[in-house]
């Protein structure tokens, strides 16, 4: 953890007086389960504090820097920033990968490169910065690390394939689009699921996520790229 402090302090300029907060932000339940013995804490409670103070912010942000966009745009915008994904990609831009603390499993099967963990890791670490500071710091954080990819346009470039191959479909009148779950693998805390999506009882594309949303995000795309409605 001494590292992490040293890359905070040169990189964000962050120091936590309560060091606790933040070994725990950093400890996933699997390493937390496999020394249950020692009683150690793990980031779920800090994840779920992280959660709701990045969508307060991003939201504050995004209705102050958009004030002709309509709610549904908002919502869609936000949405996107916030995803599994993107958080992902702030955590590894973070470098936050490098000092998870995993247990011994979750480290084999590649935890470590997983967006689930790592997403969960960077709401973590904005509720133990919560806790440690105020909203404030972690507003500094955001903007830091966040906002500059908001303010290039990363974000609002992001395609809705499912929309698209809506539209695509629809052209000469209603069809009929389902999306279906025809496969579920991994443990509860890191599912994976492959769904596919049928029209008219034809399947154009097929697609895995983490999430069934995503999954149907990546069926789409397949339709769409694939072109043979």
């Amino acid at each position: 953890m001494k590292k992490l402090h040293q890359a905070l302090l040169e990189r964000f300029n962050i120091v936590f007086s309560q060091q606790e907060l933040l070994e725990t932000a950093f400890t996933h339940t699997s390493y937390a389960n496999e020394h249950r013995l020692l009683k150690i804490s793990h980031n779920e409670r800090l994840e779920f504090l992280g959660d709701a103070v990045l969508q307060l912010i991003i939201s504050q942000y995004l209705y102050s820097k958009y004030p002709k966009k309509p709610e549904g745009d908002l919502s869609k915008l936000r949405s996107m920033i916030v995803r599994e994904e993107s958080l992902a990609g702030f955590a590894r831009d973070c470098q936050f990968d490098q000092y998870i603390k995993l247990g011994k499993g979750e480290e084999k099967s590649g935890g470590r490169e997983r967006d689930t963990i790592l997403g969960d890791l960077f709401e973590a670490f904005l509720g133990a910065l919560l806790l440690d500071k105020d909203v404030e710091a972690v507003k500094d954080f955001l903007y830091q690390v966040m906002i500059p990819k908001v303010e290039a346009g990363d974000f609002e470039r992001v395609t809705d394939y499912k929309t698209k191959l809506q539209e695509l479909l629809q052209v000469n009148g209603d069809v009929d689009i389902d999306y279906q779950v025809v496969a579920e693998s991994g443990p509860a805390h890191a599912k994976r699921f492959e769904v596919a999506v049928l029209v008219n009882g034809r399947t154009l594309g097929t697609g895995k996520g983490r999430s069934k949303k995503l999954a149907e995000q990546e069926a789409a795309k397949r339709a769409v790229e694939k072109g043979n409605y």
